[in-house]
């Protein structure tokens, strides 16, 4: 009734520009909502820019259900992933699939009933996660629809090794399938929102349900070559503003 949740993906009343785009990738890819803590994600940084952080190596998403879920859910939400995952592999052209087998990106889809099994996932996952970061799986704040957070590798503090994101089963159908599209992105290494990034669903006026046209864009300047893992903020802004007028087809 209020105009939000769109699925459009966007239209003639968006209009951005390249300076937008890569104006937006900086604040989106390089401030992060999370810091890291006992190997896991955790909330706030006070704005500070940090590095270039994307995978490497394939990503391999498998999906749990905690069993307050009914099957018809369990249905509905793993086709959409299984779509979803195809969809960002072809925009990034990155390798992005799912499995019924071991990933390395899961995604919970759980209820409040399902705490205990949540819990014990993600012991198994990650032995060295702390109680804080358990804590706040267990106790997620209402104003939270989901959550996602990625693991580094140890070497390698820039490459992603692991992700857990946790969906609230409870939600309708909307709002689930824009928690899948949202997490599993900012997943992938955009961690942040902007309140002048749109269209977009990396922004929370919760305006725009599903990945959008602009953010698309986005992770195609994530996983593009043009730009290395590790870069800070300074040495990325060149290259992307270039890597963006290309995208939207602007002479420099």
């Amino acid at each position: 009734t209020r105009g939000l949740l769109r699925t459009d993906g966007g239209g003639p009343d968006t209009p951005f520009s390249a300076d937008d785009l890569a104006r937006n990738f900086e604040t989106i890819a390089f401030f992060d909502e999370y810091t890291s803590g006992s190997g896991v994600s955790t909330r706030a940084t006070g704005g500070r820019s940090g590095q270039l952080s994307r995978w490497n190596g394939p990503v391999r998403i498998s999906t749990e259900f905690g069993a307050s879920v009914t099957l018809a859910k369990r249905d509905t939400d793993r086709s959409r992933i299984n779509a979803y995952a195809k969809r960002l592999a072809k925009i990034t052209n990155h390798p992005i699939t799912t499995t019924t087998g071991t990933g390395n990106f899961h995604v919970f889809v759980v209820g409040e009933d399902d705490s205990d099994f949540l819990q014990t996932r993600l012991m198994q996952l990650v032995p060295g996660i702390s109680q804080t970061e358990l804590d706040l799986f267990q106790d997620l704040p209402r104003s939270f629809y989901c959550l996602v957070v990625a693991v580094s590798g140890r070497r390698t503090p820039n490459q992603y090794v692991r992700a857990i994101a946790l969906i609230r089963a409870e939600h309708p159908d909307l709002v689930r399938l824009s928690c899948i599209h949202e997490e599993i992105a900012q997943g992938l290494g955009l961690p942040n929102d902007s309140p002048s990034a749109r269209p977009s669903i990396f922004n929370d006026d919760d305006e725009f349900a599903l990945l959008t046209t602009h953010d698309e864009l986005l992770l195609k300047m994530l996983y593009d070559p043009r730009l290395k893992l590790g870069m800070t903020a300074e040495e990325a802004r060149a290259p992307a503003r270039i890597i963006a007028r290309d995208l939207l087809g602007q002479p420099l």
